[in-house]
């Protein structure tokens, strides 16, 4: 007979709250920002006032480690679902600050009118206003007693019956000992059926990931400097993405301040760069994956947890490795030497603009390939290449879009084993073969989507060879892709319209091409024909009014860093699909020539 992996129970509030203050239950400082607005809190507040459901809160147990004494050590139950809930309970009724999702750390005060039975988020309105008692936690938590708080409140208001207000004041200190429902799952229940059990039960909540599992175990986990880790984690994130962000972690953690952690990440307050902003599943996957050379998140969590693989116990030898493994990784991946190589590489490859990288994982990777080859001694010029190919390679093989975590686990382990020429060169016999150059990606270019990722690598392969925009005699493309340049139509669009071709029609990939706007406007809807052999008409005559380009050597040169087959001279709306035809070969062919000496 199986045994139960879960138990559901009805607790009251004031015992939440008391597991809370007892550190019984883990709730990260910061796991999530407090991301509710106010009204969410005193919504909340007025649910439980007037009885009604709120909700299940969601626990899963740590398991049980052994120590080194031979000892048990139990568990804190980690809060996986219902952070917001027990948050705003804290806040509101305990008084306790919240960090909220400017990450500024803030009081919430929820007011409450006992003659209305009505609450509201405390404004100055309501601070001048007598009838609503400006703050409900001392009442609740018992920092003011009934008859003192009936008793001021009749003072202030006269005309109010004393055994209304004294009933509804009452009804209100009770909220503390009205119930709420806890999930709390077994400490050997596997990651993956934690989270199918979290979809199940609160499928309109945000779904957590593995990565926010992970997260939590690492946060409740004191012992191993869990809550400092995370803060890094977290905080590295927020100041990538906003680097005045720093001045904040100053006034609000001064404690975190004086870590080595927040020195290490110390030169992100200037760092504007938005290539590649990782969020903490990011992090934690790169850290992950290059140290542990492991892909799934789950096996994190068991680790950090002191799995034994083997004996499949708990043991504290176990965790502390994992967490001092873990703490390397992390420290690899904030610093600055190596994130600022790392990108420098892939811009090195092309790709100038977060616009040309549509798959994080391809990034996540390829810093993870970064780090694992310093780690494994390469020379410099050899990971900058095998970088380069590899983030280009799993872009155009779409190799982390189906089970990155899989494909992650999968390829840190080949890497390790055959090594990194050996396991891309296999990579490139079977999936990079002639036919796919010569038939699979020009299939792929026959596409109408401008996200496309072999445009991206296209365009990438002509910010590398130093290209000109299409017609342009010195604007580079990389200068159109950085200063916001515009994609425009080598067959114009209203051209194409007016004989009845559809959206997915005229805007084909094989149709784009970055061009100065005033070269585009001088196009129009003309034909191919007529303004190309105005072009021609251009370098015989004079005139520059199609861009600067003034000889046929230039224009030549022109065409061949676009890949503009050189039979568009006499085509035009009969021949629209064989120019797309030819010019997806060109593009093919370039991006070829562009992986291979990369």
């Amino acid at each position: 007979m199986k045994t139960q992996k879960y138990s559901v129970n009805q607790h009251l509030i004031e015992t939440i709250l008391a597991w809370v203050n007892a550190e019984e239950i883990a709730i990260p400082e910061i796991q999530r920002p407090f991301v509710w607005d106010t009204t969410k809190v005193r919504d909340f507040m007025d649910s439980l006032y007037h009885g009604y459901p709120v909700g299940y809160l969601i626990a899963w147990k740590n398991p049980n480690v052994r120590l080194k004494d031979g000892t048990l050590s139990e568990g804190k139950k980690i809060l996986i679902d219902g952070q917001q809930r027990v948050t705003a309970l804290t806040a509101a009724i305990l008084g306790k600050y919240i960090i909220n999702k400017e990450y500024q750390r803030v009081k919430i005060f929820i007011s409450f009118n006992p003659i209305e039975e009505k609450f509201e988020v405390f404004n100055p309105a309501i601070e001048k206003n007598i009838m609503w008692i400006p703050n409900i936690a001392p009442l609740i938590n018992g920092e003011v007693g009934l008859i003192k708080s009936v008793n001021n409140y009749c003072a202030l208001n006269p005309q109010t019956n004393s055994d209304v207000i004294e009933r509804n004041i009452t009804k209100l200190m009770n909220i503390t000992k009205k119930q709420i429902g806890l999930i709390e799952l077994a400490s050997d229940l596997d990651i993956e059926i934690v989270t199918e059990i979290f979809i199940r039960i609160n499928s309109k909540g945000v779904v957590l990931s593995q990565a926010d599992f992970a997260m939590s175990k690492i946060t409740s986990n004191e012992k191993f400097n869990g809550p400092i880790i995370r803060k890094c984690i977290d905080y590295f994130c927020h100041l990538a993405v906003a680097p005045e962000f720093y001045q904040t972690i100053e006034d609000i953690d001064k404690d975190f301040c004086k870590t080595h952690y927040f020195q290490k990440m110390s030169w992100l307050k200037e760092e504007n760069d938005d290539l590649y902003d990782p969020d903490y599943s990011d992090l934690l996957r790169v850290a992950f994956t290059s140290k542990f050379e492991r892909g799934r998140l789950s096996d994190l969590v068991a680790l950090l947890s002191g799995r034994n693989f083997e004996t499949r116990g708990y043991e504290e030898e176990i965790a502390k490795l994992s967490f001092e493994k873990l703490e390397n990784g992390l420290l690899n991946f904030i610093n600055e030497n190596n994130f600022k190589k790392f990108i420098m590489i892939i811009r090195s490859a092309g790709f100038i603009s977060s616009s040309l990288v549509r798959s994080q994982n391809a990034l996540n990777f390829a810093y993870i390939v970064y780090l694992k080859l310093r780690e494994m001694k390469y020379e410099s010029a050899e990971i900058e290449s095998f970088v380069r190919k590899w983030f280009v390679m799993s872009i155009l093989t779409g190799r982390y879009s189906g089970s990155p975590e899989s494909s992650f686990d999968f390829d840190i382990k080949q890497i390790t084993n055959k090594g990194m020429k050996e396991f891309l060169l296999d990579i490139e016999s079977a999936e990079l073969s002639d036919a796919y150059w010569n038939a699979s990606l020009p299939q792929s270019l026959n596409s109408s989507v401008a996200s496309s990722p072999y445009l991206n690598v296209f365009l990438a392969a002509q910010v590398r060879a130093n290209d000109k925009g299409f017609l342009s005699k010195d604007i580079l493309i990389a200068d159109l892709i950085t200063l916001k340049g515009d994609i425009h139509h080598i067959f114009p669009k209203d051209y194409l319209k007016s004989f009845g071709l559809n959206r997915s029609d005229y805007n084909q990939i094989a149709n784009y091409v970055y061009m100065q706007s005033e070269i585009n406007i001088r196009v129009g809807n003309k034909s191919p024909l007529i303004y190309f052999n105005e072009i021609l008409n251009q370098i015989l005559n004079g005139g520059l009014k199609y861009g600067g380009i003034n000889n046929k050597e230039q224009l030549k040169e022109n065409f061949q860093m676009n890949c503009i087959p050189e039979t568009v001279f006499n085509m035009d709306i009969e021949d629209y699909e064989e120019f797309l035809k030819q010019r997806r070969i060109l593009m093919a062919k370039k991006i070829s020539n562009y992986y291979f000496l990369l």
